[in-house]
């Protein structure tokens, strides 16, 4: 009995996509185990809310929806992910999954040095991507968006966050 090699193509081709799936599932269960771990760290309960919340006011890190907006917000120069992170972003997978982009911002306080800052709010970014991508979004389907005012407005504690948003491909 033979085979044509079209069959032999499909063959290795199938199995070659499946080895790559398995491998993606390891390295996003690995990867989502350990954002899971470092946002509940001592963390509070996670903040999630689907309607505007009330103003941050402490220095634990936390997420909230609002109005489609996830913010992840940051202790003090801290770039870990609040608990709940995977269920804040699950409206923006969706999204992402029937086309749209997920833009990610960082921001940060006024307080310390400016450079510094700058790059815990890239950092903070960095930590938003890193979720997203273990949860599947591939990373053609992330923009990182320096805002052209990365000092956060509000509070100290309301300033420090990554703010994520769905648009247009």
């Amino acid at each position: 009995m033979s085979f044509s090699s079209s069959d032999d193509d499909s063959q290795q081709r199938f199995a070659l996509g499946l080895v790559f799936a398995l491998i993606a599932l390891v390295v996003a269960s690995v990867v989502g185990t350990v954002v899971v771990k470092r946002g509940m760290g001592g963390a509070k309960a996670p903040a999630v809310a689907a309607a505007p919340a009330a103003a941050v006011a402490d220095d634990s890190a936390s997420v909230r929806v609002e109005n489609g907006v996830v913010k992840f917000y940051f202790a003090t120069g801290k770039a870990d992910l609040a608990a709940g992170a995977n269920e804040a972003l699950a409206d923006i997978v969706k999204g992402v999954a029937a086309g749209q982009k997920a833009v990610v911002s960082g921001f940060h306080d006024a307080t310390g040095d400016a450079a510094q800052n700058a790059e815990l709010a890239k950092n903070r970014a960095l930590a938003v991507r890193s979720a997203l991508q273990a949860l599947g979004v591939a990373e053609g389907s992330i923009e990182l968006k320096k805002p052209e005012a990365t000092q956060g407005s509000g509070s100290n504690a309301e300033a420090r966050r990554v703010e994520v948003v769905l648009a247009g491909a």
